[in-house]
């Protein structure tokens, strides 16, 4: 597989629906600004986003694609088609439980999201109401997990990729053409939701029928597959999506104080365009190209991949990393001061922007790490160490929230994740599954110096810029275009001078035949 084609389709969509959102949040932030209604509904889409997170970008596709992965190679094609419409069967059955359950229980749930609503009745009767239209977004998000899976093992990326391109046009389309008649923006918002997520599963319904993969839906059945993939699932769900836990408790935290909730919201907006376009990118490529390399065998095969896909995950990280680091509050003005986010809502969410900033490299490390376990069906040693990390954070949370408040939240996220990425770095070299090549070794040094020397030239930019962000709407965009342009040239010439990364890279990675299967997978 030609490692960066497919990084660039995923990450290409990925990009697009990130920049969609950022013009959502755009929207979102004049008419709701930093207030109850904003508080309600942020709380409300966080929820199934969590499970949308933890099944789509987590637990379910670190346990479904090795498993298809080895059908696909061993079995065949339609050993994997009744592999996968055996897990839909069950899936379903579980996420209408689930989703039943949740809406019935959703006032109990609350108490537990958001515990701070409960002094304020009107937010938390808000909070609820929101919630219970939004939920069974999971239900749809977990069979489009399920669909994406399989069209990743089949290394067709385009359509998962552009699945959540969906839901960002459907709030795109509710906030321009349809808010000025109906006034209510919470609920909504809360209906625009749930109708995306039926949306996202048409369109993956439509690419498996193209790609030749059309399921039935048979009765639900613990067969061995099944089985073998919950037992995978349980673990995978907290190592997979342990930043997104680290981020909910987060957000309980938050709910304590008034406007914490939106400031890290609008802060983790921002800083997931990065994570998306790369981190997110990374895992969901080279998950299923570890899988299907190892099981036919190739190991040093596999081996190049992982070490490619760390060097160029950092290539891309760092520098967005020391940007946002460096120039938040720019970013925040230029991006969402306008209506009811005024300058201080900017200022005070620059600071939680920061605060994730400096835990961005390791947020896309471990998305680049855990498939070299998923891919050998261990879901039990990232389990361990998110476990610990879980832990850490809800220490630290507590301990930073009482003297920074929400600041304090997102650095416990950032410094949870740096302890994730440290724990599995250690196992994976400790058990030979990570051997850093001479090329990785020479380069990621190189990479660093120029991200760093990019963001001290970023910092002698932003004193002299400063007053424009002062200045009109036109003024401040052209001073963060400056302010962006400038550091892209800057950090593109210091990676050529300090040979971080040679032009004909990405040519040669481009050039990389696909791997074949055995020739059964059709």
């Amino acid at each position: 597989m030609a490692l960066v084609r497919s990084l660039a389709t995923v990450g290409g969509y990925t990009g697009i629906s990130r920049i969609l959102g950022l013009v959502r949040d755009m929207l979102f932030a004049p008419v709701l600004g930093t207030g109850p209604v904003a508080d309600a509904f942020f709380v409300a889409f966080r929820l199934p986003n969590l499970f949308r997170r933890l099944f789509a970008e987590g637990a379910f596709n670190a346990a479904f694609v090795p498993l298809f992965a080895r059908h696909l190679e061993h079995e065949g094609r339609d050993a994997a088609r009744l592999f996968a419409e055996q897990s839909l069967a069950v899936l379903l059955a579980l996420l209408l439980l689930l989703t039943a359950a949740a809406m019935a229980f959703m006032p109990w749930l609350m108490y537990l999201l958001a515990p701070g609503f409960a002094a304020q009745p009107a937010k938390f009767d808000m909070a609820v109401a929101l919630s219970r239209v939004t939920f069974p977004y999971l239900l749809f998000m977990g069979l489009v997990a399920l669909l994406s899976g399989l069209l990743n093992s089949l290394y067709k990326f385009a359509a998962a990729a552009a699945a959540p391109i969906v839901l960002n046009v459907f709030f795109v389309f509710s906030m321009v053409v349809i808010l000025p008649f109906t006034g209510a923006p919470g609920e909504l918002l809360a209906w625009t939701v749930a109708a995306a997520g039926i949306g996202q599963f048409i369109l993956l319904l439509v690419a498996c029928r193209r790609a030749g993969m059309v399921l039935r839906l048979p009765r639900p059945r613990l067969t061995p597959g099944v089985v073998r993939l919950l037992k995978l699932m349980g673990p995978g769900l907290i190592s997979a999506g342990a930043m997104q836990i680290n981020l909910m408790v987060g957000t309980i935290i938050a709910s304590l104080q008034v406007g914490a909730v939106s400031y890290l919201y609008y802060a983790d907006r921002i800083y997931q365009l990065p994570l998306g376009l790369i981190g997110i990118a990374f895992g969901v490529v080279l998950l299923p190209d570890l899988a299907r390399k190892l099981r036919s065998g190739a190991e040093a095969q596999a081996m190049h991949s992982f070490n490619r896909g760390l060097e160029l995950a950092m290539f891309l990280t760092l520098p967005a990393a020391v940007a946002l680091l460096v120039i938040p509050e720019p970013i925040i003005v230029v991006l969402f001061e306008r209506g009811a986010f005024d300058r201080a809502d900017a200022q005070a969410t620059a600071l939680a922007l920061a605060a994730f900033a400096a835990g961005l490299p390791a947020f896309v490390l471990i998305k680049v790490l855990q498939p070299a376990f998923f891919a050998r069906e261990d879901t039990v040693t990232p389990l361990r160490m998110a476990l610990v990390t879980v832990a850490a954070n809800v220490v630290l949370s507590l301990a930073l929230f009482w003297s920074l408040r929400y600041v304090g939240l997102a650095l416990a996220t950032t410094l949870a994740a740096w302890l994730n990425t440290g724990l599995l770095v250690w196992a994976l070299r400790r058990r030979g599954f990570m051997t850093l090549d001479q090329r990785c070794t020479t380069r990621l040094p190189r990479i660093v110096v120029a991200s760093t020397l990019m963001g001290a030239a970023l910092w002698a930019a932003v004193g002299w810029l400063e007053p424009w962000f002062d200045g009109e709407t036109p003024v401040r965009i052209l001073g963060l275009a400056i302010l962006v342009g400038g550091g892209l040239a800057a950090y593109g010439a210091l990676a050529l001078v300090l040979r971080a990364m040679a032009p004909g890279d990405l040519a040669k990675l481009l050039r990389r035949p696909p791997v074949e299967s055995d020739g059964r997978t059709g």
